[in-house]
Order: C-alpha cells, then sequence, then structure tokens
C-alpha cells in the first residue's frame, strides 16, 4: 500500500497543469540563440500556440509573457534518436517492457505507437537533460537492450535468437510534453538486425540472412502485386503473415526507411549495396566502423545514427571503432544524429555529453548541435517541423544555464510546443521527500 501511495502520488503530481495547447505568447529574451543551424547573439524567439513565429533580434511583442535568457543559451529542444523513451520502464521487468515482441507471426507488423505510455517515469527525467521528442525504437526480440547493440549478440551465431523474424517492427516519433497526446507520428521506419545479430537470426551465417532477406522483399512485392489471389488462397505458400506482409511494402517500394543495426565496415558496406539493389531507403544504426567506408556511406546518400563513445573493440564487429568515427563521417559529408547511452532510455539524457565528446575528437561545434537537433528531423521525414528554432518549427525551446553540451549547465525553462513544462521528476521528488529531517518515519511524509 505504502509503494502504491508514492507511485501515485508521483504520478499525479508529474500530470498536474497539462494544457492541450499553448495559447499564450512566450518571448524568451536576451539570449545566446541556437537556431539548429546558425546562431543569433541577444536574440530573441516568440512562441504563440505552439509554434515559434519568430527569431531575431527584436524584442517581445505586446501582450507577451518574457522568459528573460540574458547570459544565458537558448537552443532547440534535443530529439532522442534509437530511443526506448515511453516504452520501458524497468528493461527486466516484462509487464513494463513495450519494446518487443516475440510472436513470430508478427515480427515487421509490430507497431510500437500502441503501447507507448505518456506518463512514464522516463520523460520527465530526458526532459531535464534538454530532450523534447524521441523517435521509439522496438527491440529485435531475443536482446537485452535496444534493438540490438554491442554486447548483445554474444551466442548469436550459435543460434543465440529462437525467433525467424527478421524485423524488430516500426519505430514512432513523440513528444515529451506533459499530457496524454505524445504521439507524433507512428510508423515512421521498419528496425532490423544486421550483421553478427542478423547472422544469429538468419541461422547463423551473414550470406544467408542477405538471402533470406531479399527473398522477403520478393515475397512482399509478390503479395502487393497479387492480394486479390492472396486473399483467394490463389498464391503460393508465403513465410510471412498478411500482417508482416502489408507492413512491408512502404519498405519495398522505398517510401519507409529501413534502421539497419550494423556496426562492421565489411557489413556496412553489404546493407549499402542491397540498398542499391532492392531500391530500399536505409538509416545505418551503429556504424562504430563507418569511417572506413565514410565515402561509400556519404555517395549512398544514407544517414546515421551513432554514438561517439562507442569507440571500444568489445567484439570483432567493432574491431576498428574509434573516437573520431563521428568527426570523419561528418568531414565526408554523411549525416548524422547523436544518440544517448545504453538503449537511449534513461540515458537518453546523456546524448550531450556524448556529443560535447564528440567535438573534443573533431567534430565542429555547430555539426554536434546538430546532430542532436535539425539532423534527426531530417533523417525522419520531419525537416521544418522540429528540431530547430524557425518560424513555423514546433515550439521546442530550452533556455541553458551555459554551454548545452557542457555537464555542468542546466535547463532554467522547457518548452514543449510552447507550453513551459515542470523541471521537475521522480527521482527528484523522492530525493527532496526522503532527505527531509523530520520526526515522522518515511512512510507517513507528504
Amino acid at each position: 500500500m505504502r509503494l502504491s501511495h508514492i507511485l501515485a502520488g508521483a504520478a499525479a503530481a508529474l500530470s498536474l497543469a497539462v494544457p492541450a495547447m499553448a495559447q499564450e505568447t512566450v518571448a524568451i529574451v536576451g539570449g545566446r540563440i541556437l537556431t539548429g543551424d546558425s546562431v543569433i547573439e541577444n536574440g530573441t524567439v516568440v512562441m504563440r500556440d505552439g509554434k515559434i513565429v519568430s527569431v531575431g533580434s527584436g524584442g517581445a511583442p505586446p501582450g507577451a509573457r518574457v522568459v528573460d535568457a540574458a547570459g544565458k543559451t537558448v537552443a532547440p529542444g534535443f530529439v532522442a534518436v534509437d530511443s526506448g523513451l515511453a516504452g520501458t520502464e524497468v528493461s527486466s521487468v516484462s509487464g513494463t517492457n513495450e519494446l518487443r515482441n516475440s510472436a513470430n507471426t508478427l515480427s515487421a507488423a509490430f507497431d510500437i505507437s500502441y503501447g507507448l505510455d505518456p506518463w512514464s517515469f522516463t520523460l520527465p527525467v530526458a526532459r531535464l537533460g534538454g530532450i523534447t521528442r524521441a523517435i521509439v525504437v522496438p527491440q529485435h526480440p531475443g536482446s537485452s537492450g535496444g534493438h540490438v547493440h554491442e554486447d548483445e549478440t554474444a551466442g548469436a551465431g550459435d543460434g543465440g535468437y529462437q525467433t525467424p523474424g527478421l524485423f524488430a517492427g516500426q519505430a514512432a516519433i513523440i513528444n515529451l510534453g506533459q499530457g496524454s497526446n505524445i504521439l507524433v507520428k507512428p510508423r515512421v521506419a521498419m528496425v532490423a538486425p544486421f550483421g553478427e545479430a542478423g547472422a544469429g537470426i538468419a541461422g547463423g551465417a551473414r550470406g544467408a540472412q542477405f538471402v533470406l532477406f531479399k527473398e522477403t522483399l520478393s515475397e512482399v512485392r509478390l503479395y502487393a502485386r497479387n492480394k486479390s489471389a492472396y486473399e483467394r488462397a490463389g498464391l503460393r505458400d508465403l513465410s510471412l503473415s498478411r500482417a508482416d506482409l502489408e507492413a512491408l511494402i512502404p519498405v519495398a517500394n522505398g517510401t519507409m526507411p529501413l534502421i539497419v543495426t550494423v556496426h562492421r565496415a565489411s557489413d556496412i558496406q553489404q546493407v549499402l549495396r542491397l540498398a542499391r539493389e532492392e531500391g530500399i531507403k536505409l538509416i545505418l544504426d551503429g556504424a562504430e566502423e563507418g569511417w572506413l567506408v565514410a565515402g561509400d556511406i556519404a555517395a549512398a546518400g544514407v544517414p546515421v545514427l551513432l554514438n561517439p563513445i562507442s569507440n571500444l573493440p568489445s567484439d570483432f564487429e567493432m574491431r576498428a571503432a574509434r573516437a573520431e568515427n563521428a568527426a570523419a563521417l561528418n568531414a565526408a559529408g554523411v549525416l548524422i544524429a547523436i544518440k544517448g547511452n545504453e538503449g537511449s532510455t534513461h540515458r537518453a539524457r546523456e546524448a550531450r555529453y556524448n556529443a560535447g565528446n564528440a567535438v573534443s575528437h573533431g567534430l565542429p561545434y555547430g555539426a554536434a548541435i546538430a546532430a542532436l537537433t535539425v539532423n534527426p528531423a531530417r533523417i525522419f521525414g520531419m525537416a521544418g517541423q522540429f528540431g530547430q528554432i524557425a518560424p513555423g518549427a514546433a515550439g521546442d525551446v530550452v533556455v541553458w544555464s551555459g554551454d548545452p553540451l557542457e555537464p555542468l549547465s542546466q535547463p532554467s525553462a522547457v518548452f514543449v510546443d510552447g507550453v513551459e513544462q515542470p523541471l521537475t521528476s521522480r527521482p527528484l521528488m523522492l530525493r527532496d521527500r526522503y532527505r527531509q529531517q523530520t520526526p515522522m518515519p518515511p512512510a507517513y511524509r507528504n
């Protein structure tokens, strides 16, 4: 009973004051504005009805609520990519984990958007790290976090994955504002592991996965051309369920991007070749050895989601991992987005630390800010809608005490869709509750 009271109280406190839309006009004045593409000194950002209406050097319009940002930095809200936000609380507790589905008959069709929790305790924590949007990505069954990452594929080549499904499911975009309406766009990308993890799914060899993948796309195209015959049972048996076949049609025709988890340089080259041959749209996730084939990635016009501090040879897929990977890819002309740590859920807020590390290893500062803001929006087809401080974009703006890539900097104001968010979280509330010195036992404290 006591634990339930604590959880209920925290949830209630975090859900107070939930306006559907910002009706007031807000002017953030006097700050150093990082727009996502440029810098404006001593500037003003004006937001109205959830959108940014102007940015420049002018003053606040009459009647606007003024937020003083003098001596502070104003930046777009960060976008968490490859994230589990709102999809899990404790990864090892299945009842709180909506990121993976183990049914063999439903893999590609798994739509993560239906299981997202707007009142997840992970969202306020991420907001305190300046994150206002997230790309929530499903995990492949059998992985222990993320959708298959470095140390989670041990033994995959020996049958570590028991499901024959090649796909983890479909990703979604959310906002991190308070309230029940966090879903921005469902089904923005399909997710599939390649490399060692993909080999394990296919039976133990990389070559098997590529053949199986090409055969899968062939079946999807056959189904798309002959739906009426399929309904009459006049089509040969296909390996996927109808739901999975339907979900893969946008991938097969090149309208939905496929996020592929891949680390080794040779695997990157093979998935680029696969994309050329099949006419599919790729997003690389991981790509720790990407710097070795940066020219190939750039020539293909394929973006990369990466962690700049994933720079150790933790397995044979990452022998050439290095801290300069982000800088090398950016220099080659690759569009990059920087993600957080350990599945990017509880540690999604650390993406800005990772970006700072990338700057210390050669990534230009402006490119690092873009990799947290405007680049994710561009990668997922939402350019101009969020990730930048520009007229018409969502009012996702964070006022920082200093440089947002400096770990000691903290947000003094966070806006999502033009609505100012509380600077609190369940961990902070519990801290404040239990550090009180009172004569009453903890169970009786408010």
